[in-house]
């Protein structure tokens, strides 16, 4: 049996068993404004915490050159650490990148497809594999590309996203602006931002201050370093100017350079404190019928855009910064209570 962790705010930590060291839950209770309750999540030995394979390093420092993004870089770490961490409870012997062979790929995906990951974490993780294993390939590490014919779960993505309601919207708002500790027009400001320019959180962590043209008639946020390091400006209507000016009041004197959206401690918001924070606020306002994050105000914002202006999908695109219009043609989508007024009101639909 392996050890699972219980972390605490109060530094004590509890031992329990699980079955598995690396999925296991771990659990590390906050009482904070920000979150209530218990949150659980497997805490590694400590020397499975810092140790690292050699090629590591190297293997970043190539994709940097690529130009990937920052995000994509840890995304990269994590996912392989991962799977150094399951390949560590499979195997006796140290992982050696020279020896990866296309059957331990193949076993790591039917272990996360056992333990119920959905497609789109584990064609992630795969694709983490494959970026490694051309890096080992062209490096000479590697004889042959272990992850070249591991196929990756098959995907259907036959509906709309999920977006918020305009009941949701305004209750996800008063909740923001009802928010304690002085942090009413942050995470006002926050939200508004979100919804009425699509922004995804990755792009709000990094916005400062400089970021943000806003006058009487009209406004502007530049997206310097977006998805694939790409560069855009959106416009900002009324409600988003005047959620920003009231926040920006707030924080008069603050250097350009700044951070938008800062803690009670001036210190930037990372992506997790913002997902956290639009968690906790639909928490508050008591939004059960689907599950909110950051990326649903996206959505909402996507899917409210086209409902106001149909057919723009190119203009849309453009506000969202995607490449391709396949990738934005998702919102033009049946949603799943679409396609159940659509049957309810069948012909069909009769009793004898």
């Amino acid at each position: 049996m392996n050890c699972l962790f219980i972390a605490c705010n109060h530094g004590v930590q509890y031992t329990l068993h699980a079955a598995s060291g690396f999925d296991g839950l771990y659990c590390t209770q906050q009482t904070g404004g920000l979150t209530r309750g218990m949150t659980l999540r497997a805490i590694q030995p400590a020397e499975a915490i810092i140790a690292e394979p050699d090629w590591m390093a190297a293997f970043l420092a190539g994709l940097a050159r690529d130009d990937l993004a920052p995000a994509t870089l840890r995304g990269y770490r994590y996912d392989l650490r991962h799977f150094l961490a399951w390949h560590r409870s499979v195997q006796d012997s140290a992982f050696a990148i020279e020896g990866l062979a296309e059957y331990e790929i193949i076993a790591y995906r039917q272990h996360m497809v056992a333990a119920g990951r959905r497609p789109a974490t584990v064609n992630r993780r795969l694709e983490a594999l494959r970026r490694l294993c051309r890096w080992a390939r062209g490096t000479g590490v590697l004889a042959a590309d272990a992850a070249r014919d591991v196929r990756p779960m098959r995907t259907v993505r036959n509906q709309q996203p999920a977006g918020l309601t305009d009941i949701e919207v305004y209750a996800l708002l008063r909740a923001a602006g009802a928010s304690s500790r002085g942090l009413a027009a942050r995470n006002y400001a926050l939200v508004q931002l979100m919804l009425q320019a699509g922004l995804r959180v990755g792009e709000v962590a990094t916005l400062r201050t400089a970021d943000i043209t806003v006058s009487d008639r009209s406004g502007i946020v530049r997206i310097r370093h977006g998805k694939g390091l790409k560069a855009r400006e959106i416009p900002l209507n009324a409600t988003a100017r005047r959620a920003l000016r009231q926040y920006q009041e707030e924080r008069q004197g603050s250097d350009k350079d700044a951070a938008l959206f800062a803690s009670s401690r001036d210190t930037a918001l990372p992506v997790r404190t913002i997902q956290a924070v639009i968690t906790s606020l639909a928490r508050r306002a008591r939004l059960k019928r689907a599950t909110v994050s950051a990326h649903t105000l996206r959505h909402t914002f996507a899917l409210g855009y086209l409902r106001d202006n149909p057919g723009k999908l190119v203009e849309l695109a453009s506000l969202l910064g995607h490449d391709s219009l396949d990738t934005t043609a998702i919102y033009t989508r049946p949603s799943r209570d679409d396609l159940a007024a659509d049957l309810e009101h069948s012909h069909l639909n009769v009793d004898r």
